[in-house]
């Protein structure tokens, strides 16, 4: 299920290029299991997702459902996961929410989440805070799961890190708003140190633009630590970033250099005529875990043996650096990955985008993995 319609269009797009990348490299492999995947439009709307599942469930016999987009479609999906006791195979969709709060026993999670992207962000705060003494903090959402959750989730990080700062102002968008103007004026009126963005797709680039025309980047330092280094964004960008961006996504293109990374990137370009957005990584990811479980498995109809092998499941990713290799972590079903955080700067090499990210701040996945205690804590506030 993923978006073929609307401003989030593009990521379904990217990730159908990728599912297909994965299926070549699959048939390639005489011992790997053939899969037939089943894509449609989920209109990043939960009650159609929701009906749709059912229907792949019950019309086309579907043995996993996989993909969204949305946070609040895949919290929707999940819960039908585990009424169902199917297996769902989170590729994009990011709530931390969903493998905390509402983890289940059926849903995993295969690309990076609010939790990792902010804890990672929560440290690039904390060392420019060392560097510039920025003290005033805004934040700006889209108002619906994804936006909420990954407020609580930067302030939970920087609490842990024990950084000291004073909230100007937090801002909720609708998803897919039009206009911004209003809540830049209110940002230039509050004036923070940091503004952190957690808008993405078009909503972030719509943003930039009409910041752009403002004086809100020559005033504060703008952050966005999960989405903001799209390729889509970056492109978007033309040959000048704005004055002071920050940005991070959960796959760039040009990071890590890695002979694994530069073959996924390659292929993608050959076989679509454009470089993928990071929700690709992740279909890519989840065709890969799926085969691997199944071998693992036996049959890809006994769920309790699947969930066994998909839990601590390693495989290398595009997204890994040398010496690194992906796992989802038993406890959470989340899969645990390193950051990277880098600062927009002119780079042809991949056209159309005339800047791509660079002098990178890399956090290893480990230390951005949630304590048990943190885990414990949110599961508690659910009462699951």
């Amino acid at each position: 299920m993923y978006p073929m319609t609307g401003r989030s269009a593009s990521y379904g797009r990217d990730s159908i290029v990728a599912i297909k990348l994965a299926l070549e490299e699959l048939s390639a492999d005489p011992a790997a299991p053939r899969l037939r995947v089943i894509v449609d439009d989920s209109r990043s709307k939960s009650s159609f997702a929701v009906r749709m599942a059912e229907d792949f469930i019950r019309q086309d016999n579907a043995n996993i459902l996989c993909g969204m987009v949305s946070s609040g479609v895949g919290m929707a999906v999940s819960r039908l996961a585990k009424q169902r006791k199917i297996i769902l195979i989170g590729t994009d969709h990011a709530s931390s929410r969903a493998t905390l709060e509402e983890g289940h026993e059926y849903y995993f999670r295969v690309s990076s989440d609010t939790w990792y992207s902010h804890a990672a962000g929560a440290r690039y705060l904390q060392e420019l805070q060392k560097k510039t003494g920025w003290k005033k903090l805004a934040f700006l959402g889209p108002d619906y799961e994804y936006g909420r959750v990954a407020w609580r989730d930067l302030q939970q990080a920087l609490e842990l890190l024990g950084v000291d700062y004073e909230v100007t102002g937090t801002y909720w968008p609708k998803l897919y708003e039009p206009d911004y103007s209003l809540y830049i004026q209110a940002l230039l009126e509050s004036q923070p140190d940091v503004l952190v963005v957690s808008l993405w797709g078009g909503d972030f680039t719509a943003f930039i633009a009409q910041a752009r025309t403002t004086r809100l980047f020559p005033q504060m330092r703008v952050a966005n630590f999960d989405a903001g280094g799209d390729y889509e964004t970056l492109v978007s960008l033309g040959p000048e970033a704005p004055e002071g961006l920050i940005l991070s996504a959960r796959h760039h293109v040009n990071w890590p250099d890695t002979k694994l990374n530069r073959q996924f990137v390659n292929r993608f370009h050959a076989l679509s005529g454009r470089y993928p957005s990071y929700s690709a990584q992740g279909a890519y990811a989840g065709m890969l875990i799926i085969a691997s479980a199944i071998r693992q498995a036996g049959k890809v109809t006994d769920t309790d043996a699947m969930i066994a092998a998909l839990e601590g499941l390693h495989i290398r990713l595009p997204k890994d650096p040398d010496g690194y290799v992906s796992y989802i972590d038993p406890d959470t079903h989340q899969i645990v990955q390193a950051q990277a955080v880098g600062i927009p700067v002119p780079n042809t090499q991949y056209p159309p985008a005339r800047v791509m990210l660079a002098n990178w701040h890399i956090y290893d996945a480990e230390s951005l993995k949630p304590s048990p205690a943190l885990v414990k804590k949110r599961r508690g506030e659910s009462g699951n």
